[in-house]
């Protein structure tokens, strides 16, 4: 029995060690944070278990509450919608006030909750900021510029910020969420993303191709950093957190070495998610005050070239709606979406996702909350 044990115990061992050595250590801190909790992937709420970079406030301006705020119920069709998807906020400003507030499962005004993906339209904003600043000179600047290295790859010299922010990277990179073996997992759950990121090859020319991966938002914020020569998180809180006013100071998720995980892991509040949201309807600008180039935000909302039509630099978009409309998105559902026409936007937070897509593969209840969200809207 006991030579039986012994057996075992080297058999775990040699396993553990080949892990190790093969790469995949991050392993353990990703079966630690799931399936030894009951779960089967990242959560709202992990943001706890990771390290993380404070984006500091600076003076609060809480959102101006509308005379009709929370005087019209949510529909019984939206209200069912919203718990099968295991929601924690809800929220509808129109004018600059807040029309409706909802929150459940504990949640409320004060509680942070991960942005996941919409991360991306935060790192292409500070992009945005630092080529107002001068620290990047264009949008189509090359990524060579800032990592020599690329220059020397055949694909790589052409690869340029806009690429990157417009998901046109040409990298060899699946963006796989559910196996745990995934560069997505590595990056999420691993020590190091630079170790990942920059061992990526590309398998067609930057900017031939539209395909959502998340090497490229974290490439951007690796060549905003270099520019800006500060932490993302830093610079988000002198361009974004201060000069916005928001409510709460957010954290951002760090790597083992202190790099912002910038294709995710923003933790903010619902109502300064949706700050976010004004500074894109408002075309840069807050409180009638331009922060950032028109023309730079116009780009982020306007379809890329090869997109289809679904996506801009960091948003997601839909024109093919009656109602036009676009939107900042992560992977389990998390939405601020803005619609022009009605001067108006939307906050969704929650655990789960609706699984059905248009015909452009976007999440179909980000249409259904626009529409839903009209009903409390006076048309301008």
């Amino acid at each position: 029995m006991k030579k039986i044990i012994n057996v075992v115990l080297v058999i775990i061992a040699s396993v553990i060690v080949l892990i190790y050595i093969t790469g995949y250590n991050y392993l353990f801190r990703g079966i630690q944070l799931t399936y030894l909790r009951g779960k089967n992937g990242p959560t709202i709420d992990d943001g706890k278990d990771f390290p993380s970079k404070t984006i500091s406030r600076g003076n609060p301006k809480p959102w101006p509450i509308d005379i009709s705020y929370n005087k019209q119920p949510l529909s019984p069709a939206l209200e069912r919608h919203l718990m099968d998807t295991k929601s924690v906020s809800f929220l509808a400003i129109q004018h600059g006030k807040l029309l409706q507030e909802h929150y459940w499962d504990g949640y409320n005004k004060n509680t942070l909750s991960n942005s996941f993906s919409m991360a991306n339209a935060i790192t292409v904003l500070l992009m945005g900021k630092a080529i107002d600043d001068g620290r990047i000179e264009r949008i189509n600047q090359p990524f060579s510029d800032f990592y020599k290295e690329f220059s020397n790859d055949k694909f790589g010299k052409n690869l340029t910020l806009e690429n990157l922010a417009s998901m046109q990277a040409g990298l060899d990179w699946e963006n796989d969420y559910k196996n745990p073996f995934s560069k997505n997992a590595a990056t999420y759950y691993g020590f190091s993303i630079s170790d990942i990121v920059f061992k990526s090859k590309f398998k067609h020319n930057p900017g031939e191709k539209f395909e959502y991966q998340s090497a490229a938002p974290q490439l951007l914020g690796f060549a905003v950093g270099r520019a800006v020569q500060m932490p993302l998180s830093m610079y988000a809180s002198a361009k974004l957190w201060k000069p916005l006013g928001m409510e709460h100071n957010a954290e951002w998720s760090v790597d083992g070495l202190g790099i912002e995980k910038s294709f995710c892991c923003v933790h903010s509040t619902a109502r300064d998610f949706a700050k976010i949201g004004s500074l894109l309807l408002n075309k840069g600008k807050f409180e009638d005050i331009p922060w950032i180039n028109e023309n730079f935000v116009d780009k982020m909302t306007t379809p890329a070239e090869n997109s289809n039509g679904v996506y801009g630099m960091g948003i997601w978009i839909n024109n093919d709606s009656q109602i036009h409309h676009y939107y900042m998105h992560g992977i389990l559902g998390q939405y601020v979406i803005m619609i022009p026409e009605y001067d108006m936007i939307i906050v969704r937070l929650g655990n789960e996702q609706a699984p059905e897509k248009d015909s452009k593969n976007r999440p179909k209840e980000v249409e259904f909350y626009v529409n839903e969200a009209l009903k409390f809207a006076t048309k301008n």
